[in-house]
């Protein structure tokens, strides 16, 4: 069996404009080739790989079905090559080579869509680690290095004044709601709420282990996940504090009502972007941590058009 031989990038770069061509005599145009040069780069490459690319009986040379397949894998290995020149030249000019942010699970989802879509157009060659976390678990992997910028809620408030810094651009809305046929939708009191269970999201993290935050009932089911605890509310099995936004098509269609408790009548969940202070951010964290801001100002689950961001002159440029 013939020893295939180890093509070249200049020959596969011909292979493919060759092929987008149609011409010989086109594609050293447009590589500003002799088409000499062309003609032989193809015979070479035909001879190291023992096939025939073109079928070149025709007016122009057209692709054989090993050319076909040839193709395909020369247009594989050009896409990793520009990828590979795209994110060196990022790094170059200062760009991560990824970014780590840990969100809050009360963050809207779909404003965090819309900054992750423009980040992904803004910087192409920045890979992301996306960790989603309840009350001290954005905090706790922003303290321990896992993630460099963390969109975080209460917990924020306590982390110390010179390791961190941390400004916040937002509230989120939370409120208390329970399935419409639940004994507590008829107008309940603190005692009688008191009484029934509380669907309360607990904590993973060390940082607010063991502390309650809005629990008002003796009574609690405790879960780790948000979407966990929406579907037991819509079921009727406890009561407890969702934010507004996830759950306002819900108070739309009835299968959900806000409750009427005195003393627990919702809460302005603060949100904090939050970074060490020994860990700078760089260009692509610096543009997410802005462009996070910005879709959170002021009430966080606020009607209004989805935000489209513009990606800015940080993205890396196209590769020469």
């Amino acid at each position: 069996m013939p020893v295939v031989g180890l093509p070249t990038l200049e020959q596969l770069r011909v292979l493919k404009t060759v092929a987008d061509t149609g011409s010989f005599s086109e594609a050293a145009r447009r590589l500003n080739k002799a088409q000499s040069v062309i003609s032989y780069a193809i015979g070479n490459l035909e001879e190291q790989l023992g096939l025939t690319l073109f079928d070149r009986r025709a007016r122009g040379p057209v692709l054989t079905d090993a050319g076909q397949a040839i193709l395909g894998d020369a247009r594989r290995v050009s896409t990793v090559i520009d990828e590979m020149r795209a994110r060196a030249g990022g790094l170059q000019r200062g760009i991560e080579a990824n970014v780590g942010l840990a969100v809050d699970v009360m963050f809207p989802t779909q404003r965090l869509v819309e900054v992750l879509e423009a980040f992904a157009h803004a910087f192409p060659t920045v890979d992301l680690n996306l960790q989603i976390e309840a009350l001290g678990g954005v905090a706790e992997r922003v303290m321990n290095q896992t993630s460099i910028l963390g969109l975080s809620g209460w917990a924020a408030m306590e982390l110390g004044q010179d390791a961190f810094v941390r400004r916040q651009i937002g509230t989120v809305e939370l409120i208390p709601v329970a399935a419409p046929w639940h004994p507590l939708a008829r107008g309940p009191t603190k005692e009688v709420a008191a009484n029934h269970h509380q669907l309360v999201l607990t904590d993973r993290s060390s940082l607010t282990k063991g502390r309650d935050f809005g629990v008002l009932a003796a009574r609690q089911w405790r879960l780790s996940d948000l979407g966990a605890k929406h579907a037991l509310l819509k079921a009727g099995l406890g009561w407890g504090h969702m934010p507004e936004l996830m759950v306002r098509d819900d108070l739309a269609s009835g299968a959900l009502v806000r409750l009427d408790i005195p003393e627990s009548q919702g809460a302005a969940y603060d949100m904090f972007l939050i970074h060490r202070a020994d860990r700078p951010l760089g260009p692509a964290g610096h543009w997410l941590a802005e462009r996070l801001g910005e879709a959170c100002t002021g009430d966080c689950g606020q009607r209004r058009p989805p935000t489209r961001f513009v990606a800015d002159a940080l993205a890396p440029a196209e590769p020469p």
